[in-house]
């Protein structure tokens, strides 16, 4: 038994206008404007344009690393409260100096040199290192330094370096058991911080470093959240021009090599462009700050617009070809294809909105910056793309002669498109099934994902910070702080005999926590005091805080001296192994607080932070995508006003989220920030090739055949859905080049997802919606059937 011919299909579009059904309330019908008022809305675009321009020069960048757990809960106002109260952490300049020449003579005086410079950098407010260090007193005068002025030689320097090796002060604190490693830190202004003198003051700690130590053969590196912080403004100014403008000129060469003018592919990129200049416009109007996920706006501008850009250009041509002029092609492609344009940009508003339950004000602002951006993007397309068609558009009648016949790259797509719907609408049920086991089996490896967060990914893995932490970790237990704030009760003093025992106790349950070194404290001086100079009583401890520099105080008792911070140092690991560490912390903690019942006790620090709240977060996030996969789904069937379309819509829409957490899960990479939200958004723009076949295949659908709607709307849709697939990847893909670990794997996952977004098209959508279709004609046909009866 052989299949009958399959019948030939006609492409050419009707030559009368088509009136789609309505799905988006009229709203594409705003880029009729254009066509009957072109010079108005040309000078309207100027000025915005022009008031644009101005918004995005008052853009500004928030690196602060504590911005991703920026919230308003009790957690995170304990780490502001202990940041304001004890200015510390947040403003070292950590300085790492290695080698095996370290504790020669000679390098000895230079460093001790360096340091004595480097107090007289411009906004340095103080600095601590192992030549801050002093002898045992003696005879209750002040104690001299454990360096003095003129360093011996020959066996009395031997002596000094093993009374250096042995101080407690800075043995596995300052200096390395090995003495190959010693930690300067060089505190800043807090000043500095806020305004732009960050990378001027940075710039001359380096040159300083390497005019005084030239030669010693000794390495050093910079590390510390003013640096992180430099390195992360750095990338993302640099990140913004570099990956942005690569992303932009793929999408053009794309366009241009299909489009085969460059009026059109001006028609397509042109509303990209202007809605990036008018969304970072208004995003700077509204105050928004720069950060590692608002870096990724630009990209993202460019995909929504140029996917639904793209679009309608492919349409308007389409029309041009049939006869249309250049107004009538334009009015009819937004009559055909503006509907899902809206749709797209609204369902990819949804994405944004679910973004909004997370309690991270960070990803809440990205949401938030997202839904403005969409909504831009959506009346710039609407409206830029048809003012440029009647703008740049001349001579229709020789431009159709011209290309007739010599349409060779879309002909490949069109036979290939045409290929995929005879092939899946051949046995729908079969294939449907397949991809029904294929995502239910993708869901398991999905479903095995943990969450991962580490410091380092929000820095430049390419620049010092990062490599400089890695040493202090290897060599000084870690260079992230942990800190326990000890408040006071009313009444109590911070040398009174609890207050003493309280700190004692808390210092010594962090020095014997597994995971946690480097502890200092006021019990730190105490119990040099009581071990080298053999004084416990409290007026010999009070006169020696007086004696210390206000700065070096100030680190661990606060201005009022009514609470105080145990300080610590934990390595940059990945949160799930922090969060035992602080955890048991606590609990351990938790006969301290019993003991003393007035005292407040709160583990607390960036480190902590990230423990507590990172997997909290990220789950919340995933379970997020969930309820937006579900709320996205019923917003199309209530556009389509059909539940066989909502129920369409659902496989092709898991199917990238499931097969990218699954290739996460075999890399062992886990569910991050930056993936969870890439799955989020990349959902809501995947959609965009469901909602404009469904589209399309409303208005082709047949009664007598359904294969034949669904192979024609394949055709006529699947070159530009190819061809916006291929640039929504371009444009992420370019994210691959930046220096931040974060906004690579945004990049490279947003990317993969928006191709595996174009398979389920292909190869899932199309036969589900003709096996629904097939079965809801059976049900209807029974039904009715039923009734007659």
């Amino acid at each position: 038994m052989t299949d009958s011919p399959k019948p030939k299909i006609d492409l050419t579009p009707p030559a009368h206008t088509i009136k789609p059904r309505n799905l988006a309330l009229g709203i594409e019908r705003m880029g009729f404007v254009s066509l009957s008022h072109p010079v108005l809305m040309a000078i309207v675009f100027v000025m915005l344009g022009a008031l644009a321009a101005v918004g995005f020069t008052r853009l500004k960048v928030d690196d602060s690393l504590s911005q991703l757990f920026r919230s308003d809960t009790a957690e995170y106002r304990a780490y502001e409260d202990v940041t304001r109260r004890f200015p510390s952490s947040e403003f070292d300049v950590l300085i790492v100096i290695e080698g095996n020449s370290l504790l020669e003579r000679s390098s000895l005086e230079k460093l001790r040199n360096l340091v004595i410079d480097l107090q007289l950098v411009d906004g340095t407010r103080g600095i601590i290192s192992m030549f801050s260090a002093r002898q045992p007193p003696e005879n209750g005068s002040i104690p001299a330094p454990l360096f003095p002025q003129h360093l011996p030689e020959g066996a009395d320097y031997q002596t000094l370096i093993q009374k250096v090796m042995a101080n407690e002060i800075i043995r596995g604190k300052l200096l390395s058991e090995d003495g190959k490693l010693t930690l300067i830190v060089l505190a800043l202004d807090p000043a500095v911080m806020q305004g732009d003198k960050l990378g001027g003051v940075v710039h001359e700690v380096r040159q300083t470093i390497a005019d005084h130590l030239a030669g010693t053969g000794l390495k050093t590196e910079l590390s510390g959240v003013p640096v992180m912080q430099l390195e992360i403004r750095n990338a993302i100014r640099s990140d913004r021009l570099v990956y942005n403008t690569l992303g932009f000129v793929a999408g053009c060469l794309i366009a241009i090599m299909f489009f085969r003018r460059v009026s059109f592919m001006i028609i397509a990129a042109g509303p990209p462009l202007a809605a990036i200049l008018l969304a970072l416009g208004a995003l700077g109007w509204l105050d928004f700050r720069l950060n590692m996920f608002l870096n990724v706006m630009t990209p993202l501008i460019m995909v929504i617009s140029f996917s639904d850009s793209m679009q309608l250009t492919f349409a308007a041509r389409d029309r041009l070809l049939a006869g249309d002029n250049k107004y009538e092609a334009f009015r009819n492609s937004l009559l055909i294809v503006g509907p899902a344009c809206v749709l797209t940009h609204a369902t990819a508003g949804v994405s944004f909105i679910a973004l909004q339950f997370s309690k991270s004000d960070l990803i809440q602002a990205f949401g938030e910056a997202g839904l403005i951006a969409t909504a831009v993007a959506m009346v710039a397309v609407l409206t830029l793309a048809p003012l440029l068609g009647v703008l740049l558009i001349r001579h229709e009648d020789i431009f159709v002669d011209r290309v007739k016949g010599v349409d060779t790259a879309l002909d490949v797509l069109r036979w290939f498109c045409r290929w995929i719907a005879v092939l899946m609408v051949r046995r729908p049920g079969l294939y449907t099934l397949i991809g029904l086991l294929i995502v239910v089996v993708l869901s398991v490896g999905y479903a095995q994902l943990q969450p991962r967060y580490r410091l380092a990914d929000q820095v430049p893995d390419r620049q010092q910070a990062v490599q400089a932490s890695h040493r202090l970790d290897a060599k000084l237990t870690g260079a992230n702080p942990i800190d326990v704030l000890i408040e006071f009760p009313p009444g109590k003093s911070l040398y009174a005999p609890e207050t003493l025992g309280v700190i004692a106790d808390v210092h010594a349950t962090l020095e014997h926590q597994n995971g946690i070194g480097n502890v200092w404290s006021l019990e730190t001086l105490r119990r040099w005091l009581a071990e080298k100079a053999h004084r416990t009583d409290v007026n010999t401890l009070k006169e020696y805080v007086d004696i210390l520099p206000r700065y070096l105080t100030r680190r661990f008792i606060s201005e009022k001296q009514d609470a105080v911070v145990v300080n610590g140092r934990v390595p940059d690991k990945d949160a799930s192994q922090l969060l035992p560490i602080v955890s048991t912390l606590n609990k351990k903690l938790d006969a301290i607080r019993a003991k003393y019942p007035g005292y407040k006790i709160s583990v607390t620090g960036l480190s902590a932070i990230a423990a507590r709240n990172s997997a909290i977060m990220i789950d919340k996030l995933s379970n997020g995508l969930t309820i937006e996969i579900v709320f996205v789904a019923a917003f199309i069937g209530l556009a389509f006003r059909s539940f066989i379309v909502m129920l369409v819509s659902i496989l092709p829409g898991i199917f990238p989220i499931v097969l990218a957490g699954s290739v996460l899960w075999l890399l062992g990479v886990g569910l991050q920030f930056a993936s969870v939200i890439a799955l989020t958004v990349s959902f809501g723009l995947g959609l965009s090739a469901t909602i404009h076949f469904l589209n399309r295949l409303q208005i082709e659908d047949t009664e007598i055949n359904p294969a034949v709607g669904v192979e024609r709307a394949t055709i006529l849709v699947g070159p530009p859905l190819i061809l916006t697939s291929a640039v929504l990847a371009c444009g992420l893909a370019m994210t691959a080049f930046s220096s931040l670990p974060s906004l690579r794997l945004f990049g490279w996952l947003s990317a993969f997802a928006m191709i595996a977004a174009l398979v389920a098209d292909l190869f899932i959508l199309r036969p589900t919606a003709m096996f629904l279709s097939r079965v809801a004609r059976r049900l209807t046909s029974r039904s009715l059937t039923g009734s007659s009866g």
